[in-house]
């Protein structure tokens, strides 16, 4: 007898379930509460942050101090330490833009700088100061020319 009602009672079982799940009347399968399964599902992956445009740019020094030097300045993970002509020259040696590529994108242990707290020009004129107290002489990047000029313009009555 067991052996006949058991597999019975198992189907009804399966179809009781079944109905309670896809029954739109039914409270506990509602997905309707107003709004907010909806909100959840598409809320937004990432922000934007507007950063202020006529911020005046920090020299390769502040820049340093306040980002680089957390590594740079007792050689922490192999970085090249602040004013050592021996670990900067072979560095040196392969130019501004290779630096700053390095800088903006990292390198080994080195984590990109780029899109952070300081604009990519901020980033090269820390990495100028840096390497020219190791005995370069490059020129600290500016801003672009035709914002220069329209600077200007805005400042001139």
């Amino acid at each position: 007898m067991l052996t006949l009602v058991l597999p019975i009672a198992v189907v009804v079982g399966l179809v009781a379930t079944a109905y309670v799940k896809t029954n739109p009347t039914t409270p506990a399968g509602r997905l309707d509460d107003g709004g907010q399964a909806v909100a959840s599902r598409i809320q937004k992956v990432g922000t934007v942050a507007i950063r202020e445009a006529k911020k005046a740019l920090r020299t390769g020094e502040e820049v340093y101090t306040a980002q680089c030097s957390a590594c740079h300045a007792n050689g922490t993970v192999g970085a090249p330490k602040f004013g050592d002509a021996a670990a900067w020259g072979p560095r040196i040696g392969a130019g501004f833009d290779a630096l700053l590529q390095s800088a903006l994108k990292g390198k080994n242990a080195m984590g990109a700088q780029g899109g952070g707290e300081f604009n990519d020009i901020e980033i090269g004129r820390a990495v100028a100061y840096m390497a020219n107290a190791g005995g370069a002489k490059f020129t600290a990047p500016g801003p672009a020319a035709g914002a220069a000029a329209a600077a200007e313009a805005t400042a001139t009555p």
